[in-house]
């Protein structure tokens, strides 16, 4: 009997899920079988933390049916799941780095002797039989905290996969192994399917889920995109599934070979990264960017595009690779350094990362150029409020005044006022990871006009966003990533939404 002919072990019938003005999952199915290792994948928006949550107990669904082994099923809390058998494992470790390995192992399940006593000699005799499993080799006495952050994950893993669990959800479960390690993790993954138990896998890295996956699931805005399996499937038609774009453009549009781009100018760069690696994240990232110029940087989700953003102004450490700006090395490896030689970040999340919310639109904007705006010490009142009008005009702000809260504007005019905040300190580079995701069309065209008259006026502009539309319209040249580094970069004609798919889809291939 095949495996999709069992009855599935787990299932999500027709499940919504809402949030304040968001309906993060409307109607989705999915069942995991007996024996399956199930791909979720989809990109940032898509849904799979949320139905990853409703399938163990974070969220309740709103609509739909939640059925395990063949009934009804109600998890009010993670714990829940995990009694009946749902396993997770999450791509941050979420042990207890103090305990030793062996406690976290089997925490709650120690093997006691008399008077309930912990029996110490048991316990570690097991973890070191348990973990040896796994390709893991250490002192399980030893804390959590002093094992590398791949061996750690794989602690996890055992400890997921030992609580005789029916079903195992892995959640980016490799991005911190190495690959001796994956390989390790793709043969646990390949043994809990010959005994039956269920896996569902979520990862942005199209080989892996090739090599270890029978079916997939794609979500897209909260819906569901496609189910169906694997095998069979082209990763260009995944990858178009993914990003909602008609396969038949892509075919005969996008895959026929590019050249290397040209510069958009002969003007130096305004700022150049050579050579950007960081461990499992960046490897070797060269980018530049010109007065004037707008930069894309395309690829999936966890292709390196946020990192490499971060990298250039400081906020993520690096094992190798310089940043110049204006052809002089930028010296002090920080986001201060970074912003007076004249590189600033408006990052992907505005909440967290960007706006200050208990402070007002004035206080938001004049933020980062104080220290501009005062003399020993001593900021000018005047100037700030010169400084916030000039660009609350230009911006087009609406706000009752420049003293109203900030969290009380809407998400456009929220991402304007970072913008102006960055502005103020007269950049020669701006970096905009997602600058219009989250906001209403009317504010995204008006934000989309001003990147485009401050590239005009010679600022040079790296631009981050999933939306291949905006990428295109929006950008001189695109650098493509894939897996922490640049697969390809296009230009003039080649600048096209099928040929950065297909790029992505030829070095996935390949």
């Amino acid at each position: 009997m095949r495996r999709t002919e069992l009855e599935p072990v787990l299932e999500a019938r027709g499940i919504s899920r809402r949030f304040p003005g968001v309906l993060a999952l409307d109607d989705v199915s999915l069942a995991l079988h007996p024996g399956e290792v199930h791909a979720l994948v989809g990109e940032n928006g898509a849904g799979k933390s949320t139905l990853i949550k409703v399938f163990t107990g974070v969220y309740q669904p709103d609509g739909g049916e939640l059925r395990y082994r063949g009934g009804p099923a109600a998890f009010g809390t993670p714990m829940e799941a995990q009694r009946a058998g749902i396993s997770t494992i999450y791509q941050e470790v979420n042990l207890v780095p103090m305990m030793s390995v062996a406690r976290n192992l089997l925490l709650g399940r120690e093997p006691r002797g008399r008077f309930g006593v912990i029996d110490a000699a048991a316990m570690y005799g097991e973890a070191e039989r348990v973990l040896s499993g796994y390709g893991v080799e250490t002192d399980v006495r030893r804390p959590l905290r002093t094992l590398g952050v791949g061996a750690q994950q794989m602690v996890a893993l055992a400890r997921a996969v030992s609580v005789d669990a029916r079903v195992v959800i892995m959640d980016e479960p490799t991005s911190s192994l190495e690959p001796r390690e994956v390989e390790t993790l793709f043969g646990v993954i390949r043994k809990l399917r010959d005994d039956g138990i269920a896996v569902m896998y979520v990862s942005h890295r199209l080989d892996e889920l090739y090599q270890v996956c029978d079916r997939v699931t794609v979500l897209r805005d909260g819906r569901l995109a496609h189910t169906g399996p694997l095998a069979g499937l082209e990763r260009i038609e995944l990858i178009s599934l993914m990003l909602g774009r008609d396969l038949n453009e892509v075919r005969t549009q996008g895959l026929t070979s590019f050249s290397r781009g040209s510069a958009a100018n002969g003007r130096a760069p305004a700022v150049e990264a050579r050579g950007l690696t960081r461990r499992h994240v960046l490897d070797g990232v060269d980018v530049s960017v010109r007065p004037g110029e707008v930069v894309g940087l395309g690829g999936l989700l966890g292709a390196g595009r946020t990192e490499t953003a971060k990298a250039i102004v400081g906020a993520l450490p690096l094992d190798g690779g310089q940043v110049l700006v204006a052809g002089a090395p930028l010296r002090g490896g920080s986001t201060a350094a970074a912003i007076r030689a004249g590189v600033s970040l408006l990052p992907e999340d505005r909440k967290a990362e960007g706006i200050i919310p208990t402070l007002s639109v004035r206080e938001n904007i004049a933020l980062a150029a104080l220290p501009a705006l005062g003399r020993a010490g001593v900021v000018s009142e005047a100037k700030i409020d010169r400084v916030v009008e000039i660009f609350m005009r230009r911006l087009r702000i609406k706000a009752a005044s420049p003293h109203q809260l900030v969290s009380e504007l809407s998400g456009g005019n929220q991402q304007k006022v970072l913008l102006a905040r960055w502005l103020a300190v007269r950049p020669k580079v701006l970096l905009l990871d997602e600058p219009t995701r989250g906001i209403d069309v009317g504010a995204k065209a008006e934000v989309q006009a001003l990147i485009d008259e401050l590239a005009g006026e010679g600022l040079g502009v790296l631009l981050i966003s999933s939306d291949l539309e905006e990428l295109v319209e929006g950008a001189d040249r695109i650098l493509v990533l894939r897996e922490g580094a640049v697969v390809g970069e296009l230009s003039g004609d080649e600048v096209t939404e099928e040929r950065i798919m297909a790029t992505i889809a030829e070095q996935a291939d390949g």
